[in-house]
């Protein structure tokens, strides 16, 4: 197999279902790997440095928030696309708070599994190459965004705002587009993909997490607001792209 073919890792438990989904990501093109319990993930996990994983939240002997989050912190840059049975909302925002990228409720369409798993290595390639216009750096009020390390940090703290990729890439589209309103379709297409099947609700989901991550208040220098029935828009003082 290539050594550039992306390495996915799907981690659950119920083994019909495991074998399945290896069994079609192998034909999609994928190296996989596969891990029944968060014992065996993480080891898979920081021997093998998958490019995505794909996560089951309720596992044997542990759960995958947990799991998410203790390798978030060790440094993993990895795609996470969680799988949850769960559809309540503080479930799935929970979720995206314990750093995953993207989440997917049971059943699932295969289909439309295979096209997140395709927008996020394509996020993943795309923060590797940098920005193709040349771009560096974006300012939204006390934040800098650098867009080749794609981080995100308090230019008077200097604290770095932990984004996972997909909240990295909303932001950069909401300030980019400082002043102008964004609909949940447009947001849907540049930030996940036109091939994507996502409800508009992800949306929303995604921007509660983001403004709590960076703290947005009255005294950040800038605020992402909603435009009742239509989407979100950011507004700030101090946009600037250098």
């Amino acid at each position: 197999m290539d050594v550039n073919t992306p390495t996915v890792l799907v981690v659950e438990d119920d083994e019909s279902l495991r074998l399945v989904l290896a069994d079609n990501l192998e034909e999609a093109g994928y190296r996989v790997l596969v891990a029944p319990t968060v014992a065996e993930a993480t080891r898979l996990w920081d021997a093998e440095r998958p490019d995505l994983v794909v996560l089951d939240l309720m596992l044997p002997d542990g759960d995958g928030y947990s799991l998410c989050q203790r390798q978030r912190a060790s440094g993993s840059e990895a795609a996470v696309l969680m799988l949850t049975a769960r559809s309540l909302e503080d479930d799935l925002v929970g979720g995206l708070d314990a750093g995953a990228d993207d989440y997917l409720t049971k059943p699932y369409r295969l289909r439309e599994l295979l096209a997140r798993i395709r927008a996020l290595l394509r996020g993943r390639t795309r923060g590797r190459r940098g920005v193709a216009d040349g771009t560096q750096r974006l300012q939204a009020g006390h934040w800098q965004l650098d867009l080749d390390a794609r981080t995100v940090t308090h230019r008077q703290r200097g604290d770095a705002a932990a984004l996972t990729r997909t909240e990295f890439d909303l932001l950069v589209l909401l300030v980019r587009s400082e002043g102008a309103v964004r609909t949940r379709s447009e947001i849907l297409d540049s930030v996940w993909g036109a091939e994507v099947v996502v409800e508009p609700r992800t949306v929303d989901n995604f921007i509660s997490t983001l403004k709590r991550k960076l703290r947005v208040s009255s005294d950040s220098g800038f605020e992402i607001r909603t435009v009742r029935g239509v989407g979100y828009l950011l507004n700030s003082a101090s946009v600037q792209e250098t």
